[in-house]
């Protein structure tokens, strides 16, 4: 997924998705000059976030 789906899929900004990439809160390689991530890795962050991590 890119930066925008991920963005799209959680119902937040771009620029928040962004920095939880950089700051590896969420999982992500980058392929060329653009990030991804793995599906998997969003759901695991999904289910960190319902235990009550805070983003």
């Amino acid at each position: 997924m890119t930066v925008n789906d991920v963005a799209q899929y959680l119902k937040i900004s771009v620029i928040t998705t962004y920095r939880l990439v950089q700051e590896g809160r969420i999982p992500a390689f980058k392929v060329g000059r653009s990030w991804r991530v793995k599906r998997l890795d969003l759901d695991d962050f999904i289910e960190k976030q319902k235990q009550g991590e805070r983003l």
